[in-house]
């Protein structure tokens, strides 16, 4: 059952400099038409505007989440809602960007879509009612869990090595993670910091992290 949510984006349109995308195959490639099931044939017609690399123009979403899911890598992401979290949509699209497993929201199910400009037709989520519930599931799929938040005990990410197979759980921003999920966590880590600010933004410490893991652990090689 797809996650419940609200209204976002629907198509990389701005109104802003040139169009984003492809027109017609016909238009663009001067070719027939192919007989290959991964297209859409109303996208082949039309035009493909949406936010995917051009690997994919014309390919359905189905399609491109079965390719997608020959190379998703092996860390998942949590985000606790309890507050109804406006980062969620960055999470998820920055979760889609580094290829993430899956994407877990904890506690409220609705979340606004907006931020995730439409990826999250492509990453797989799964909700979670209580921390109970995504520790249990975590501990059923051999994770190890890390939190990420600057608290006494914390280690520096800069000079830790995260497990290949985990759970990089974040908190909303504000409250960061909460202590119930910190208490169960195999590590806390922390994100070097030189400011004024007590914290940064939850949906960029989650690209921070997100990218230490990749740099630690992927085949760069198979980036776009």
């Amino acid at each position: 059952m797809p996650e419940a949510s609200e209204p976002g984006p629907t198509e990389w349109v701005t109104g802003i400099g040139p169009a984003v995308g492809v027109g017609p195959w016909l238009t663009e490639r001067g070719e027939p038409l192919p007989d290959d099931p991964r297209y859409d044939p109303e996208l082949l017609a039309e035009g493909d505007r949406r936010n995917v690399v051009d690997r994919y123009r014309y390919w359905t979403r189905e399609a491109i989440v079965a390719d997608l899911d020959t190379r998703r890598h092996d860390f998942h992401v949590a985000i606790e809602n309890w507050g109804h979290d406006a980062n969620i949509g960055t999470v998820v699209r920055t979760a889609n960007a580094f290829m993430a497993a899956e994407v877990h929201i904890v506690g409220r199910r609705r979340w606004n879509r907006r931020g995730a400009m439409v990826t999250d037709r492509y990453q797989h989520l799964r909700h979670h009612a209580t921390v109970d519930d995504l520790m249990a599931w975590a501990r059923a799929e051999d994770l190890a869990v890390v939190a990420v938040d600057n608290t006494p005990g914390s280690v520096p990410l800069e000079r830790t090595q995260l497990p290949r197979r985990c759970l990089l759980v974040f908190g909303q921003e504000g409250p960061g993670v909460t202590e119930e999920t910190q208490d169960r966590a195999d590590v806390t880590v922390s994100i070097a910091q030189f400011g004024s600010t007590r914290s940064i933004n939850a949906g960029v410490a989650a690209g921070i992290v997100m990218h230490a893991w990749v740099a630690q652990h992927a085949d760069l090689g198979r980036a776009w």
